[in-house]
C-alpha cells in the first residue's frame, strides 16, 4: 500500500450490531449529544421526547429553564409522555396518575401519602441538559457531566471561538428537512469531512464554490472560510440572496463559507445569511436519521415576503446527493471481501473520525475494546491479504 494512504475503520465498524452497541455505550452514553434547537421548547411546559442510546428522555421547559428526565414513572415504570407538546401543570402518569412537577419532583401519588413513597422514588431520573448556540445537548450521566473535563464547553472547544461572529443563539428555524438514510452515521460524517467527492457528486455546489473541486478538494482553508465564485456569497442555486448577511460577520465571512463538525452528531454549514444545522441520530449499524434545520435571522424572517425556498431547494438537492452516495458506500461495504477502505491525503479530516472512534471505544473498555474490530489502541490496522500497514 502506498505510504500516503491510510486505512479506514474496518467493515465491522459500519455493519456489525455488536460494534454499534459498543459505540452507543462508549460515545452516545458518555458524551454530550445534540438533540435539536432550544426554540422548539417554548413556552413553559413545552416538551419533546427523544431517544438517546436506548433511553427515552423528556426534554421540557420548566420554571428554571430546560430540564430533562428519563421517560418512566417511578411507581411502576410506565412511559409518561410521547412525541411533543405542552404540559399543563404537571407531568401525569397515564397508569396510576402519579404526577411530577416540570423539574421532576413527585407532587402527587393518589391515595398514597408522599411521605410513604421512598425518598429515592420522589423524583424522576434526571438527565444533564445544557445549551450552546441555541442547540440543546443531553448527557446521560449527571455525575460525569458535572466534571469540568466532561463539560459541554470542554467537548465543544474550540468551536465556539471559531463561530463567535455567527449569531447562532438568536437564529430561528424557517424550514426543517428530515431524512432517513440507509448508511452508518460515521459514513455520513466522513463524507461531510472531505470534498474529494464534490466534483463528481455536487456539480451545482461546485458552480457556487469552484474551490471544492480544485485539486480534489485539497488544502481548503476552513479556518478563513472557502471563497465562492466571483459574485456569489451564499448557498443558493444563484449564489446570492435578497437577505442581508449577518451584521456581526467579518469581511471574509460575508463572502466565504465555513463548516464545523461537532462530534459526535452535529454538522454545521455556515453561510453569510443562514446556517444549515444537521443533527444525526444513529438508528442502527446501517441507518441514520438526519434532521437539517435551516436557520435565519429573526429580523429577516419578519420582513414581508420572506421566503427560505431558495436555500431549502439548494440544500435538499445537495443533501440528497450526499445521502445517495453514502448509501452506495454503505451497500458496497457489505461485501464480505471488504476489509477496510483507504484515506487519500485530501481526506485527512475524515481520518479524524477513525481516531475519534478508536479513542472513545478504547477508553470505554480499557481491555482492548476494538480488538475484535481489527483496530488496536493506536489506531493501526493489522495486515490482511498481504497489505502493508
Amino acid at each position: 500500500m502506498p505510504n500516503n494512504l491510510r486505512h479506514s475503520l474496518p467493515r465491522s465498524a459500519y455493519w456489525d450490531a455488536e460494534f454499534f452497541e459498543r459505540e452507543q455505550g462508549a460515545i452516545f452514553r458518555t458524551q454530550w449529544i445534540c438533540t435539536g434547537r432550544a426554540e422548539q421548547l417554548e413556552p413553559l411546559g413545552a416538551y419533546r421526547v427523544v431517544d438517546l442510546a436506548g433511553e427515552s428522555i423528556i426534554i421540557i421547559r420548566s420554571e428554571s429553564g430546560l430540564a430533562a428526565h428519563l421517560n418512566f414513572c417511578r411507581h411502576r415504570g410506565s412511559r409518561l409522555l410521547c412525541g411533543e407538546g405542552t404540559v399543563r401543570g404537571a407531568i401525569r402518569c397515564p397508569y396510576h396518575a402519579w404526577a411530577y412537577a416540570l423539574d421532576g419532583r413527585l407532587v402527587a401519588s393518589p391515595f398514597i401519602a408522599l411521605d410513604d413513597v421512598p425518598q429515592r422514588a420522589r423524583r424522576l431520573h434526571a438527565v444533564a441538559v445544557a445549551e450552546w448556540g441555541g442547540f440543546v445537548f443531553l448527557h446521560l450521566s449527571l455525575h460525569e457531566a458535572s466534571r469540568d473535563a466532561e463539560s459541554l464547553a470542554a467537548q465543544l472547544e474550540p468551536i465556539p471561538a471559531r463561530t463567535a461572529r455567527y449569531p447562532l443563539s438568536a437564529l430561528r428555524t424557517a424550514r426543517s428537512l428530515r431524512y432517513d438514510v440507509a448508511a452508518n452515521w460515521k459514513v455520513v460524517l466522513e463524507n461531510y469531512n472531505e470534498c474529494y467527492h464534490c466534483a463528481g457528486v455536487h456539480p451545482e455546489l461546485c458552480r457556487i464554490v469552484p474551490a471544492f473541486k480544485k485539486d480534489g478538494g485539497r488544502q481548503l482553508d476552513w479556518e478563513r472560510g472557502i471563497e465562492h465564485r466571483e459574485g456569489a456569497w451564499t448557498f443558493t442555486l444563484r449564489g446570492t440572496s435578497a437577505r442581508a448577511p449577518f451584521a456581526t460577520l467579518n469581511d471574509d465571512e460575508r463572502v466565504r463559507h465555513k463548516g464545523e463538525l461537532i462530534y459526535p452528531n452535529v454538522m454545521l454549514s455556515l453561510a453569510a445569511d443562514h446556517v444549515a444545522a444537521f443533527v444525526l441520530v444513529p438508528q442502527g449499524p446501517a441507518r441514520t436519521t438526519i434532521v437539517c434545520d435551516l436557520l435565519f435571522a429573526p429580523e429577516e424572517m419578519s420582513k414581508p415576503g420572506f421566503d427560505p425556498s431558495d436555500v431549502a431547494e439548494f440544500w435538499d438537492l445537495v443533501n440528497r446527493q450526499d445521502w445517495s452516495i453514502c448509501e452506495s458506500v454503505q451497500a458496497g461495504m457489505r461485501s464480505q471481501a471488504f476489509d477496510y477502505g483507504y484515506y487519500a491525503p485530501m481526506e485527512d479530516a475524515s481520518l479524524d473520525i477513525r481516531e475519534y472512534v478508536v479513542r472513545r471505544l478504547s477508553y470505554d473498555s480499557g481491555h482492548g475494546a476494538l480488538a475484535n474490530s481489527q483496530v488496536n489502541r493506536s489506531g493501526a490496522m493489522p495486515a490482511r491479504h498481504g497489505d502493508e500497514t
